[in-house]
């Protein structure tokens, strides 16, 4: 029996570091800062690590260094696709460096200061929150987190710090410009949750759309669905039945309007076109296929990860990263040029 072991019968530090023939600094900070040392010093810890099962003691860590390793993520859903790609993308970038803890807010500025202060007090290495719209008790929060942050899924001039985000008005004028170049004059609006951006998305395509005025749109303060899509494109053509084509802030309300559509007899795209947003994988497997603005989550949530490894490496980076956003045209917007 190792006698190095402690009673509990738990493998320790000083265990790791006599089997990789290091000393207990060396092993500690192979597995803290693990380039720091050279790839054989890392490879031999890394072996003693798996040969005794040896695993961290995260209480431990934060009292010896003043921060743990734990890397947080604050979104508003864990159901929405949208933010399950973004979750992919962190989840991509920190495999193998640093454990993620993610915190649900569910649109509630209430909810998100108070799992903000939880954060807060477990001094993470870093934190991911997506939006830039926290309230003010919020932002104070994360102005005093102390350790490096970046906001997602928005554009702002005065970030907390870093951001990785997209210019939801200026994607929606795609869709807006789309339809009017394919020929629909009389274009409508979904929107639902109405969150900051949603506002934005239904700003920047009413903003943009030729023909568009404020009788063409539905809004509902309920949360995104494909069956609201269905019905709200009802309410839509019940009030303005001259409608001959619909943009939707995001594909689940696309496709809802979709069926609903072909429920009610219309020919999509001849007689109706529908545009939805953010390029979800269903979009392009509906029938006919579902135009839409594609939003690069994944790469956001990989660049705001890479952010947070750069920067507890003490390197610096010029933020703020606006990505691109395309339009992907399909089917639903074709008017007759695609079948």
């Amino acid at each position: 029996m190792n006698k190095r072991v402690r009673s509990s019968g738990r493998p320790t530090l000083t265990d790791v570091a006599a089997k990789a023939g290091v000393s207990a600094i060396t092993a500690s900070r192979a597995l803290r800062d693990p380039q720091k040392v050279s790839a054989r010093t890392r490879a031999e810890v890394e072996r003693a690590v798996r040969a005794l099962g040896y695993e961290r003691d995260p209480v431990a860590s934060i009292l010896a260094s003043g921060r743990s390793d734990t890397v947080g993520l604050v979104i508003p859903s864990v159901t929405n696709n949208v933010f399950a790609d973004l979750l992919r993308g962190v989840f991509d970038a920190l495999d193998g460096t640093n454990p993620v803890q993610i915190g649900n807010f569910r649109y509630s500025p209430l909810a998100e200061e108070k799992l903000l202060a939880t954060f807060r007090s477990q001094r993470p290495a870093g934190l991911i929150v997506a939006g830039t719209d926290q309230s003010p008790e919020g932002r104070a929060i994360l102005e005093d987190m102390g350790c490096p942050i970046v906001q997602v899924m928005d554009v702002s001039d005065d970030p907390v710090d870093m951001l990785v985000g997209i210019d939801h008005h200026a994607a929606a004028g795609l869709a807006a410009r789309h339809l009017a170049e394919m020929g629909y004059r009389r274009p409508g609006i979904l929107t639902a949750r109405m969150d900051p951006r949603t506002r934005k998305r239904a700003a920047g395509f009413e903003a943009a759309a030729t023909g568009f005025d404020s009788h063409r749109r539905v809004t509902t303060p309920a949360p995104s669905s494909v069956q609201l899509g269905g019905r709200m494109l009802v309410d839509l053509l019940s009030s303005a039945p001259d409608t001959d084509a619909v943009f939707c802030i995001n594909d689940d309300l696309a496709l809802g309007a979709l069926f609903e559509a072909q429920r009610m007899g219309l020919s999509v795209p001849d007689q109706f076109g529908i545009i939805g947003f953010n390029d979800l994988e269903f979009a392009a497997a509906a029938e006919p296929g579902l135009s839409s603005v594609y939003t690069p989550r994944a790469e956001m949530g990989r660049r705001a990860a890479e952010l947070i490894l750069s920067r507890l490496r003490g390197e610096s980076h010029e933020t703020p990263i606006r990505l691109d956003c395309a339009l992907r045209p399909r089917a639903s917007t074709a008017r007759g040029k695609m079948k």
